[in-house]
C-alpha cells in the first residue's frame, strides 16, 4: 500500500483522489516551431491536436541554450552556475542531503523511469541506480507496480543538431518554402537544412504521438498529467548555444485531466494559451507541487501547478558558459517584451569556431561569406566580437537582429533588467566568474562542493564587479586600462583573471599601457592569470613578448602536466594567437610548431565526454598555421 497520500507535506486534493500519473515527453534540439504555435510550415498533427486539449506556454525557457547544462538544471532545481556544473560539458556533485527531484518522488511512491538521455553534469546522489527505478531504451511506465503513480520521462533524438546534416536525405518540406531568420544568409545549404529539421519535427511529432496513444490505450488518459517540451532552441548556429531567444525559447505545452483540474493554474483552458514565464528552473518544483509535496527550500524555481503552485516570475534567466571545447560567458533574462544579455567575454564572438557546430552546413556557408565580405550587418554580428549589452524587443523584432542597449527610449528597460540580471548573479553565487579549473581547486581547498564553496569562501560581489569592468566597452582609454592595472594585483586571482581578460578585449593600447605588470602576470601562481596576461601579450604586445608569452601558453597546454581545464583555457589561447607568430619562420617558430605537435591529446583516466575537446583544439590550431 502507498503511503503518498499520508506522507507529511502531501497536500490533501479536495476529493480523494489517488495522486496522478505524470508522463513528460521531450524533444531535442528544437524551438516552438510547431502549428499548434502558429508555424504554417510545420506539419506536427499530434502534438497539434494534444495541444487542442491542453495548455500551450508561450513564454517557456530552456534556462540554457544545450542540453548537458539544460537537463542539470531541470533535475537539480537549481541554476548550474551554483553547482559547478555550468559547463559543457562538466562534473560535479551536490552538498550532502540535496536530491534530484525524482528522488523525491521515488521516495513518496512514485514509480520513476527515464526513456533514455541522462546527460546530467551533476554526479548522481546516492550513486548509480538511485535516481530512476530504470534509466534506459526500455525504461516505461508499464513496468510499475500495480497501483503505484509513475513519473514517466520520454525523450526523442530525431530532432538532434546530428540529424539536421545527416545526408543523403529525402526532403519533405520544399526548401522553398522556408522563412530563413533574418541573421542567417539566403543560401540553398541554409534553406536545405532549415527544411529538413522541419522534416525531423514531423519524424519527432509521428514518436510523440504513439506515446500519447499508449497512454489512451491503456486506460490512463483520465489519470495522466502530461508534459511536452523541446529542450532548447534548433540546433542550428545562433539557435543552439546562443544565451538568446533563438536559443532559450522552447514549445511547452501541458495536458491536465478533468479530474485533476485542480492542479491546474488559474488561466488553464483546454485548447487556450498563456503568456506565464516559465524556466526550466521551474521544473523540479513543479513535478513535486504535483504529487502534493512541497519543494525543498534550496530550490531556486517557482512551481506553476499544483497544490504549492507559487506567484509567476515576473522575470526568467539564461546562461552560456563552455560550450565543448570552446569557452564564453553570456547571461540573459527576460520579461514578456524584452530580453537583456550581458556578454562577458567580448572578444570572443558567438560564433566560435566549434569543431561540432561546424559540421553543418549552415554554419560552414555562413561563415564562409563572412570571410568574403558578402554579409549584411545582422549577419555578420555572429562572427564579430560581441557588445557589452543587448537588448532586443521580442514582439516585433522576433530574429533579434535590432540591439537596443544603447537606445535612449528603451534606457529604462535596458537597466531594469539589467539590475535584475545582477541581482540574480550574486542571488545564485554564480561560480562562472572563477575560472573553470580554479573553482574545482578552491572547492576541493574547502574539501567542499562548488556550491558549498561558493556560500563560503567566495568572494562573489567583488569577482562580478571586476568582469563587469573587463567587459564594459563603454569604460576604455587611460581610466579604465589604469583601474585594469591596479587590480591585476589584487590579492584574490579570480580578479586578477579578469583584469587580464579586459585588457587583453581592449587591444593593442590597453595591453602596451600594462606590459610592464602583464609581464610580471607570466609568473602568477594562478595558472589562468599567467595563460590570459600570455594571450594578452601574444596578441597585441610588443615584438619582444611573443617569446615568453607562446612559452607560458605551450607550457599550460599540454594535459600530461596540467589541471584539463587550464590547459583548455591555453589551447582557445594559442589558437587565437596571430597565425604568423606560430607559423612564422625561423627556428623558433619551427621549435614551437614541433612542442605543439607533441602535446598529448589524449590521457588515460580522462572523463569520456571530454576526450574530444584537446583533439578539436589542436585541430583548430593547425588549420590556422600558413603553409600547413
Amino acid at each position: 500500500m502507498l503511503l503518498l497520500s499520508t506522507a507529511p507535506g502531501f497536500a490533501q486534493p479536495p476529493t480523494d483522489l489517488p495522486p496522478p500519473n505524470i508522463l513528460w515527453v521531450s524533444s531535442e534540439d528544437n524551438g516552438p516551431h510547431l502549428g499548434a504555435y502558429g508555424d504554417a510550415f510545420a506539419t506536427t498533427p499530434n502534438l497539434d491536436a494534444f495541444a487542442a486539449r491542453g495548455l500551450i506556454y508561450r513564454n517557456a525557457w530552456s534556462t540554457s541554450p544545450v542540453c548537458a547544462p539544460a537537463r542539470t538544471t531541470i533535475i537539480s532545481g537549481l541554476y548550474p552556475a551554483s553547482t559547478g556544473g555550468q559547463h559543457m560539458r562538466s562534473r560535479s556533485r551536490l552538498p550532502e542531503g540535496f536530491r534530484f527531484f525524482p528522488q523525491v518522488l521515488r521516495e513518496a511512491g512514485y514509480y520513476v523511469t527515464n526513456n533514455s538521455k541522462e546527460d546530467y553534469n551533476l554526479e548522481k546522489p546516492g550513486g548509480q541506480g538511485s535516481v530512476w527505478h530504470e534509466s534506459s531504451r526500455e525504461a516505461h511506465w508499464r513496468n510499475r507496480p500495480d497501483g503505484a503513480p509513475f513519473f514517466a520521462v520520454f525523450n526523442f533524438t530525431v530532432t538532434h543538431e546530428s540529424q539536421i546534416r545527416r545526408r543523403p536525405h529525402t526532403q519533405v518540406h520544399d526548401p522553398a518554402g522556408v522563412r530563413v531568420p533574418a541573421y542567417h544568409p539566403d543560401t540553398p545549404e541554409v534553406r536545405q537544412d532549415w527544411a529538413q529539421y522541419y522534416d525531423k519535427l514531423t519524424e519527432m511529432d509521428a514518436l510523440v504521438g504513439e506515446r500519447l496513444a499508449e497512454i489512451e490505450a491503456a486506460g490512463l488518459a483520465d489519470d495522466t498529467i502530461v508534459f511536452y517540451w523541446g529542450d532548447h532552441g534548433p540546433g542550428l548556429p545562433r539557435g543552439k548555444r546562443a544565451a538568446l531567444q533563438t536559443g532559450l525559447h522552447v514549445p511547452l505545452i501541458v495536458s491536465i485531466p478533468g479530474k485533476y483540474r485542480h492542479l491546474a493554474p488559474a488561466e488553464y483552458e483546454p485548447g487556450g494559451y498563456t503568456d506565464r514565464l516559465v524556466g526550466f528552473i521551474d521544473f523540479a518544483p513543479t513535478m513535486l507541487s504535483l504529487a502534493g509535496l512541497e519543494p525543498p527550500a534550496h530550490f531556486q524555481g517557482r512551481a506553476f501547478l499544483g497544490a504549492h503552485e507559487a506567484e509567476p516570475n515576473e522575470v526568467i534567466f539564461g546562461f552560456s558558459d563552455r560550450m565543448d571545447e570552446r569557452y564564453d560567458l553570456v547571461r540573459s533574462v527576460r520579461d514578456k517584451r524584452y530580453l537583456y544579455a550581458r556578454n562577458f567575454l567580448v572578444d570572443r564572438p558567438y560564433g566560435q569556431r566549434l569543431s561540432y557546430q561546424m559540421e553543418t552546413p549552415t554554419t560552414r556557408v555562413w561563415l564562409r561569406l563572412f570571410q568574403e565580405g558578402k554579409l549584411n550587418e545582422a549577419q555578420a554580428r555572429f562572427w564579430q566580437e560581441k557588445p557589452s549589452e543587448e537588448l532586443y524587443d521580442l514582439e516585433n523584432d522576433p530574429d533579434l537582429v535590432n540591439n537596443l542597449a544603447t537606445s535612449s527610449a528603451h534606457a529604462a528597460d535596458r537597466d531594469r533588467l539589467a539590475l535584475a540580471l545582477r541581482n540574480h548573479l550574486l542571488r545564485i553565487r554564480d561560480l562562472s566568474f572563477l575560472p573553470e579549473g580554479g573553482m574545482h581547486r578552491r572547492a576541493a581547498a574547502m574539501g567542499a562542493t562548488p556550491w558549498a564553496y561558493g556560500r563560503g569562501g567566495y568572494q562573489v560581489e567583488r569577482a562580478l564587479a571586476a568582469a563587469e569592468l573587463a567587459s564594459d566597452r563603454s569604460q576604455r582609454g587611460g581610466a579604465a586600462h589604469e583601474r585594469l592595472t591596479r587590480i591585476l594585483g589584487d590579492p584574490d586571482s579570480a580578479v586578477r583573471a579578469w583584469a587580464a581578460i579586459g585588457l587583453r578585449a581592449r587591444g593593442a593600447e590597453a595591453v602596451r599601457s600594462a606590459a610592464t605588470v602583464l609581464r610580471r602576470a607570466l609568473d602568477d601562481p594562478s595558472p589562468p592569470v599567467r595563460i590570459f596576461a600570455a594571450e594578452a601579450l601574444g596578441r597585441f604586445g610588443e615584438e619582444a613578448d611573443r617569446q615568453p608569452a607562446v612559452e607560458v601558453l605551450l607550457a599550460s597546454a599540454s594535459i600530461a602536466g596540467n589541471d584539463f581545464f587550464d590547459a583548455l583555457l591555453a589551447l582557445n589561447a594559442l589558437d587565437y594567437l596571430p597565425p604568423e607568430v606560430l607559423g612564422g619562420e625561423g627556428a623558433q617558430a619551427g621549435a614551437w610548431r614541433e612542442r605543439l605537435s607533441a602535446l598529448p591529446s589524449e590521457l588515460d583516466g580522462l572523463d569520456r565526454r571530454f576526450r574530444n575537446y584537446v583533439p578539436r583544439l589542436l585541430e583548430a590550431i593547425w588549420l590556422d598555421l600558413p603553409g600547413r
